[in-house]
């Protein structure tokens, strides 16, 4: 298959993620007209959080298997003397496929590492403000960019069903190189999420978010 042909459908994915993309202005909206918005938001946003556990799912799956094939690489080099670029390929795709898909619901759940400077500083209110600047002025431009960035070369990895450069690996590289992609979309939809519930918790439509750490003191989040 040409490149022509995974382009066009680059195209075609594109053009449905600039028709859903008046849905990242939703949080925004939702701040100005709350009463009428809250109910569709929080709809949305549980819709998001429930896909993000089949994710969470197939991270965790990921990650086991990268154990077992760990276990086997190291058994078969250490006890056997034997090495396979394939195995080692496996464990390469394996890990990446785990934090590939693993960081957007790490976002959901806080687990995302950030050098708290400001946000022990303020109030509830403010570490809301704090969120969703980051999630609009960081995440979504940066992972728009992630997307618009590597078309073409993904496009042609595709058409030719890229494999590994070595003779005894994996003929699956083209699938590997999809991963970030993938990760670019997950990670804007589960921002949309985060946005959504900073947004209803500033106007008073969702609870505020219960404290993990004491304040004042940086973590890891």
């Amino acid at each position: 298959m040409s490149a022509e042909f995974f382009l066009q459908i680059g195209h075609v994915l594109t053009l449905i993620g600039l028709i859903l993309s008046p849905l990242l202005l939703l949080p925004l909206l939702t701040l100005v007209v709350p009463k009428p918005l809250a109910g569709p938001s929080t709809r949305l946003f549980n819709i998001i959080d429930s896909f993000a556990g089949l994710v969470l799912g197939a991270a965790i799956i990921a990650a086991i298997f990268l154990v077992l094939v760990q276990l086997v690489t190291v058994i078969a080099s250490f006890a056997l003397g034997l090495a396979f670029t394939w195995l080692s390929e496996l464990v390469i795709y394996a890990f990446a496929t785990c934090f590939m898909l693993g960081s957007a619901v790490a976002l959901g759940n806080g687990a995302h590492v950030r050098v708290d400077i400001f946000r022990p500083r303020f109030g509830e209110s403010g570490r809301n403000w704090i969120e969703l600047t980051g999630i609009y002025f960081f995440l979504f431009p940066i992972m728009i960019r992630i997307l618009q960035t590597g078309e073409q070369g993904l496009s042609r990895s595709w058409s030719l069903f890229e494999g590994s450069r070595e003779t005894d690996g994996l003929p699956v590289l083209f699938l590997f190189k999809t991963l970030l992609p993938i990760f670019a979309v997950l990670m804007i939809i589960q921002g949309l999420s985060e946005a959504l519930k900073c947004a209803l918790r500033l106007t008073g439509h969702l609870e505020p978010e219960a404290p993990s750490h004491p304040e004042g003191a940086g973590h890891g989040t």
